[in-house]
């Protein structure tokens, strides 16, 4: 069982993520944070990644900044979202090798639907589970649920992500991880979490990886 992170890991939405957070924390009048810190928290549910900018903010500030954010993100800003290079092949690659495939992902369920019905990838993917739905990363509980969900045991299992948060979560569960660097996270940053690799792009990912039943 392969399962990847969405934002930075397939697809390349780390831009569009910065501009919607900027321009969300602009519309609602907060203090303005720095790029290296909006990047910083992507990966993360919307509401643990306010308290990552805002510490001590209430449920109102939240609920406003998520809003706004997912009004740009959603509707409003037009920065290009492309998959980053060998994305699709990757994952007709390892289906057709007999692997489950899931996600696991800091995105709301409006988000991944909207990104699965846009870049066409949903029939790749046997499960999905969003930071809407579970607790947001690095809690082991959203990967804990798609490991029970799809029947696998966690040492049968890899999770493929560009941020700590996603090692992390890997980590805390017993879970191979798999860093990839064209993402948020440099490969200093991925290193604390004992990934089984680094790899710098897709393409890299199948040499890694067994299927199902070999030894």
């Amino acid at each position: 069982m392969v399962v990847f992170d969405w934002d930075g890991t397939l697809m390349d939405s780390v831009a569009r993520i910065v501009n919607s957070l900027r321009q969300a924390i602009d519309d609602i009048g907060a203090e303005p944070r720095s790029e290296s810190q909006l990047r910083d928290i992507i990966g993360l549910g919307v509401r643990q990644a306010t308290q990552a900018l805002y510490p001590g903010s209430d449920d109102a500030f939240t609920d406003a900044l998520a809003r706004a954010y997912r009004l740009h993100y959603l509707e409003l800003d037009t920065t290009p979202t492309p998959l980053y290079p060998g994305a699709e092949q990757v994952l007709e690659q390892l289906a057709g090798r007999g692997f489950l495939l899931a996600v696991a992902t800091g995105k709301s369920r409006r988000g991944l639907d909207a990104a699965l019905e846009q870049t066409s990838l949903g029939r790749f993917f046997d499960a999905t589970a969003t930071a809407d739905e579970h607790p947001s990363k690095p809690d082991p509980g959203m990967l804990g649920y798609l490991v029970d969900r799809l029947g696998v045991d966690g040492r049968d299992a890899v999770m493929v992500g560009d941020s700590s948060y996603d090692l992390e979560m890997a980590q805390r569960l017993g879970v191979a991880g798999i860093g990839i660097t064209h993402g948020v996270h440099c490969a200093e940053i991925l290193l604390r979490h004992a990934p089984l690799a680094l790899i710098g792009s897709l393409g890299e990912l199948p040499p890694l990886l067994e299927p199902r039943g070999s030894s």
